[in-house]
């Protein structure tokens, strides 16, 4: 049976939850030389001409500043077997961190070993509610040779991709 819900900021987020979405790092390389990166899935295409995304960040997240101050950014998305990652950036992991590592890059840090990465420059910074809605101007893309299965958050919970068979 279908439901009429209530609106409010649970309701609108576990409705949210119901569209499928990748995962991906962000990362900021600080002037000493240090990473900062959080896990993100508000990120979308906006502009082909130019080649803009956007990504949402929560103000009150502790990447905000330094996304907010960073002229360059990357995004790396992650495979299915990296939902450690994602914990880990999301600041839902306890004990040891995952391995993993970050290699300078046109683009801004790199995560090594991630599905595919965008290098951008910071072009607009807009208020959305709670949320920074920042877009960035792609100046670089990396693909490795190999493409595993991304990781997809859906529901609230990390998803395999599974192609669906199609009857002719």
């Amino acid at each position: 049976m279908d439901q009429e819900l209530s609106l409010d900021s649970v309701a609108f987020r576990r409705l949210m939850s119901r569209f499928a979405t990748g995962v991906a790092v962000l990362a900021v390389r600080q002037p000493n030389g240090s990473v900062v990166a959080m896990t993100a899935n508000a990120i979308t295409s906006v502009s082909l001409t130019p080649t803009l995304l956007l990504v949402c960040v929560e103000k009150i997240a502790n990447f905000a500043p330094y996304l907010l101050s960073s002229d360059v950014f990357s995004i790396c998305f992650l495979s299915e077997d990296r939902a450690d990652l994602s914990d880990h950036f999301a600041g839902r992991q306890t004990g040891e961190p995952p391995r993993f590592e970050f290699k300078d890059w046109e683009g801004g840090p790199l995560l090594v070993g991630c599905l595919a990465a965008l290098g951008c420059r910071r072009y607009d910074v807009l208020e959305g509610g709670d949320h920074w809605i920042v877009l960035g101007e792609t100046l670089t893309l990396h693909k490795p040779e190999t493409s595993p299965e991304p990781l997809i958050f859906y529901s609230s919970r990390y998803r395999r991709l599974v192609p669906m068979e199609i009857s002719s």
